[in-house]
């Protein structure tokens, strides 16, 4: 008779559906208050990473200036919106071309390594992701083989260097929010 009695209590002991549908329900309840929060991340996220892309892009052209004894510019928006370059300045007017940043005129790799010809220390073209953009007025910045830096003045002189603190600023959006990458005039390289 205790054996009936005990089977009938574990068979009594399992979840009624009015349990698994009032779980699921706070389950969603949850979910949904948490996907605008995963929005709000991920945009953050995708922001964060393309400031440290362009970062390391200023900071891989600073090295090579050093190394190479040749001044190296980053070009901003070049060849398109949201797109950017290490390029070698020749001191000729091929630095000041619309199409100085073009993959078919100069390419990445150099189609030859002779340091006579130049320009043979271009970089790829880099891509923001197509969610971000340059919220910027620089255009350019010009690494010098002693680390300092120069701006963009937009004349057809020499460029400026960067004075001033925090420096040259060069923004990446994503709608209203931002975030910056300061360069100062020593070449020191950060996110802010």
């Amino acid at each position: 008779m205790d054996r009936n009695l005990s089977g009938r209590r574990r068979a009594e002991a399992g979840f009624t559906l009015i349990d698994t549908l009032m779980t699921v329900a706070i389950f969603g309840i949850i979910a949904a208050m948490a996907v605008p929060l995963m929005k709000g991340m991920s945009d953050t996220m995708l922001l964060a990473q393309g400031a440290r892309e362009v970062e390391r892009e200023l900071q891989g052209a600073r090295l090579k200036a050093v190394t190479s004894n040749r001044p190296l510019r980053v070009r901003f928006n070049c060849p398109a919106a949201g797109q950017y370059r290490m390029v070698e300045y020749t001191a000729t007017t091929a630095d000041t071309a619309a199409d100085r940043c073009t993959q078919a005129k100069y390419p990445y790799p150099p189609t030859d390594r002779d340091p006579v010809t130049l320009p043979n220390q271009d970089g790829p073209i880099r891509q923001l992701n197509k969610k971000l953009s340059f919220a910027t007025s620089v255009k350019a910045l010009e690494f010098e083989p002693d680390g300092s830096v120069r701006i963009d003045n937009g004349g057809t002189g020499a460029w400026s260097p960067v004075t001033g603190t925090p420096g040259a600023t060069v923004t990446v959006m994503r709608g209203t929010t931002t975030k910056s990458v300061t360069v100062n005039g020593l070449g020191k390289i950060q996110i802010q």
